[in-house]
């Protein structure tokens, strides 16, 4: 079954935007022009596509259409470069974990002739992102291959429990107990987040539940520890310095966490991906501990 690719790209820029209005002004024509099109698109597909609310979202019908007209579209891109004809520039849609789009993973994307969409999730969902279909390609701590994708190992990023020196004289002064780690706050990216117990579970054998705080971002961790709000896993290359100049310290140096990441990608458009596969890896390469 053939689509028409303006009754796509509507599709796309209504799910992108998350209005009628607004894909109607990246389009250049009228909001009812936006509407007649999603319109014949839902009677040719037989389904409804899109959930009309503020902002629209896909129904699990148009997050399929829509991942097929993005396959679609990357696949001319490549093809088109492979013929030596100028390429369309194809928009690609990733779930990335924060930590690596925090540290390695943004110089990857430089250099080539694509438009990202990158979705945040942890690393140990972002493969569900992959079997709904509404991403192109994923990183995940998932090593097995998610149905349809191929699933490429990149290496270990390692973590580092850290502090403030204040923070430690004030919860640690006896050591790094499992009775100071059950009272001494820790930051949470999200309630996903479950690297900090796993950490604390290793190494106390025991299932603690201190209290935390809540605060998804990759810089934020940092300074949040640096200023005394809590302790958290950072990732060694960002700590690094601040553990050099003191303004942070390592509360169990000999017990870093690792997490190994996997970059998986749909087969059906590997091919197209290649290029970004293979400077993925170098990234990773780069950057991560070898796996």
């Amino acid at each position: 079954m053939q689509y028409d690719p303006s009754q796509l790209a509507a599709l796309d820029a209504v799910l992108r935007l998350g209005s009628f209005d607004a894909a109607a002004r990246a389009l250049s024509v009228t909001p009812s022009a936006i509407s007649q099109r999603i319109k014949a698109l839902e009677d040719r597909a037989g389904a409804a596509l899109v959930i009309r609310a503020a902002p629209c979202t896909a129904t699990p019908a148009g997050a399929r259409l829509a991942r097929h007209a993005s396959e679609v579209a990357l696949l001319e891109a490549a093809l088109a470069r492979d013929l030596g004809q100028p390429a369309p520039q194809a928009r690609l849609r990733l779930a990335v974990n924060a930590d690596s789009l925090g540290t390695w993973f943004l110089p990857a994307l430089a250099g080539l002739d694509l438009l990202y969409e990158i979705v945040l999730d942890d690393q140990a969902f972002s493969a569900d992102w992959l079997r709904r279909g509404e991403v192109s390609a994923a990183i995940t701590d998932h090593a097995r291959p998610v149905q349809g994708c191929d699933a490429v190992p990149l290496g270990r990023m390692r973590y580092v429990a850290t502090c403030a020196p204040e923070f430690h004289a004030r919860h640690f002064a006896g050591g790094v107990t499992p009775e100071a780690l059950a009272t001494a706050p820790l930051v949470q990216f999200d309630g996903k987040d479950v690297l900090q117990h796993h950490w604390l579970r290793r190494v106390t054998g025991k299932a603690l539940h201190p209290t935390s705080h809540r605060l998804p971002s990759t810089q934020g961790f940092l300074d949040a520890a640096r200023l005394g709000l809590g302790w958290c896993l950072n990732p060694e290359s960002l700590a690094a310095p601040l553990l050099a100049s003191g303004a942070l310290v390592a509360m169990l140096p000999e017990e870093p966490e690792d997490l190994a990441l996997t970059w998986q990608v749909n087969r059906l458009v590997s091919g197209a991906l290649a290029p970004l596969t293979r400077a993925v890896r170098a990234a990773a390469r780069q950057a991560l501990l070898p796996g």
